[in-house]
């Protein structure tokens, strides 16, 4: 860290352009590890910049998926006690485009000191310069034509009207800093293109916004995806230009989120915002972690993390410079990791909204004489048995599908329920003598284990010939949670209703 920077200060800073990608969550929960860890302050900013771009309703999205994550704002744009966006902190306003002024005065600064020019080339000599260098096999760069331009040649197009942008001027020499991933970086100054600061519309381009914006709101370190490393050195000198080189933030460039293919993972490529995840039923927490180890290596054996645990242990010397590799198959086993750790209470709370958008599930609902309470309580039993194997809150209740349904709703074929070679007349025999056992079970003693120890003493060595139809008929699956369990869960009546409903159709 920068020994001039007295407190860790980090920023997040998107553009509202659609929703939060989990590229951004990735870099968002850096900053805000790093902070947390050092007793710092974790900034939200908000690159408006490009107007173009802007999609309405994004930067309030953006906000709430952050606090959906975990990831509490300290200062800048948040959520206000009225639920409305708000900007809080001494070093606003935190939203670029409310900062033109600012940016235009040190764009100024540059101009008057010669280390900036304006440059008024068209779009069209831009396209065609660019045309003959990729016919020359040259790199693309601004070969410098308005520089010559002498002051009052630039001004008398100024007051004509004529359209500009303000473009840096690259020193000669080598540009040398330091990363936390990359360690030295070395760059030989005439390989960089002359960066526009400032566009025709009088707003800057990120080169310039980010560089002001970060000293002036004292930031310590520019946690970013390694895509911005080779423009890290226009900024390195930027800093140097205004004078502020002894407050420049230390950079931390983090590796990319790859796809399959090794490449940058795409917002084109489906499912990658945060808000299509949390809208499938994944945790909060869950994300956070599998995110976490894309770009961040523990060295220990531990793959399950809570925020805390993250807090506590993360450390920038500890992330990687190869990108992670976004691999479904390891969320949803993160995310069972978490859901197992849960209570049935905080399972419940968390998963309810979702099992109340399945069909099934509103159409128990109306035809069910049960209490809320009752209802509740029902609900928290099939959540007991499904926890294990749950990677996700949409699948609750997916998969078993009979707890929701009347006995006169399930539908099979009898010849199914048979076990092995046994006929009609054997299931139905065993059927009749389950049963008489579960009848034989009182109210109070109506529990998982108790329905397991009488149905194994009656099936013995033929567990097949009785809890193979068992499970039939209390499920109208094949597969599904074992019949003691499901039995617990359906309760006496409802149970024996099914059996005996068997019984009389076989």
């Amino acid at each position: 860290m920068n020994k001039n920077h007295k407190r860790i200060r980090t920023r997040f800073a998107p553009s509202p352009t659609g929703e939060l990608h989990i590229g951004g969550l990735k870099t968002a929960l850096f900053d805000y590890l790093l902070a947390k860890q050092n007793g710092g302050d974790f900034i939200l900013r908000i690159e408006d910049t490009d107007q173009k771009r802007l999609v309405e309703g994004s930067m309030e999205r953006i906000v709430k998926s952050l606090k959906w994550a975990g990831l509490e704002i300290d200062e800048g744009v948040k959520i206000g006690e009225t639920g409305k966006l708000v900007e809080e902190g001494e070093y606003g306003p935190y939203v670029q485009s409310k900062r033109l002024d600012i940016y235009r005065k040190y764009a100024e600064k540059l101009l008057e000191e010669g280390k900036a020019y304006r440059c008024f080339c068209s779009p069209e000599r831009l396209a065609k310069l660019r045309q003959e260098q990729q016919k020359n096999k040259q790199a693309p760069k601004y070969d410098r034509h308005c520089l010559n331009l002498s002051a009052e040649e630039a001004q008398k197009k100024v007051e004509a009207g004529e359209s500009y942008v303000v473009r840096f001027k690259i020193p000669k020499g080598e540009t040398v800093f330091q990363d936390a991933v990359f360690g030295e970086v070395k760059i030989k100054n005439e390989t960089l293109d002359d960066p526009i600061i400032l566009k025709s519309d009088g707003f800057p381009t990120y080169h310039l916004a980010s560089v002001v914006d970060d000293y002036l709101m004292k930031i310590s370190h520019v946690i970013r995806g390694a895509e911005w490393l080779p423009s890290t050195p226009k900024h390195v000198l930027l800093y140097r230009a205004l004078g502020w080189e002894k407050e420049m933030p230390y950079f931390v460039h983090m590796a990319n989120i790859l796809n399959k293919d090794k490449k940058k993972l795409s917002k084109r490529e489906g499912s990658v915002s945060v808000e299509d995840f949390r809208n499938q039923g994944y945790p909060a927490e869950a994300l956070i972690n599998f995110i976490v180890l894309l770009g961040w290596n523990p060295k220990t054996e531990q793959e399950i993390f809570t925020m805390e645990e993250l807090v506590e242990q993360f450390d920038l010397k500890k992330m990687n410079k190869a990108g992670g590799v976004f691999d479904l198959d390891r969320l949803n086993w993160i995310s069972n990791q978490h859901i197992k750790r849960m209570s049935i209470d905080d399972l419940y709370n968390r998963g309810i909204g979702f099992l109340g958008k399945h069909g099934f599930y509103q159409r128990f609902l109306k035809r069910t004489d049960l209490s809320v309470e009752e209802i509740k309580d029902y609900v928290k039993k099939v959540l007991r048995v499904e926890q294990e194997r749950l990677n996700k809150f949409t699948e609750i209740g997916v998969e078993n599908q009979f707890f929701f349904k009347t006995a006169e709703e399930l539908n099979f074929s009898l010849k199914d329920i048979h076990w092995k070679n046994n006929t009609a007349e054997d299931t139905k025999k065993a059927l009749i003598e389950v049963k008489k056992v579960l009848e034989d079970i009182p109210g109070e003693r109506w529990t998982e284990e108790y329905i397991q120890e009488q149905l194994l003493g009656l099936a013995g060595e033929k567990r097949g010939d009785y809890l193979f139809p068992l499970r039939w008929v209390l499920t109208g699956q094949k597969k599904s949670p074992s019949p003691f369990e499901v039995a617990w869960v359906l309760g006496k009546e409802e149970s024996l209703k099914r059996i005996e409903k068997a019984i009389s159709e076989l």
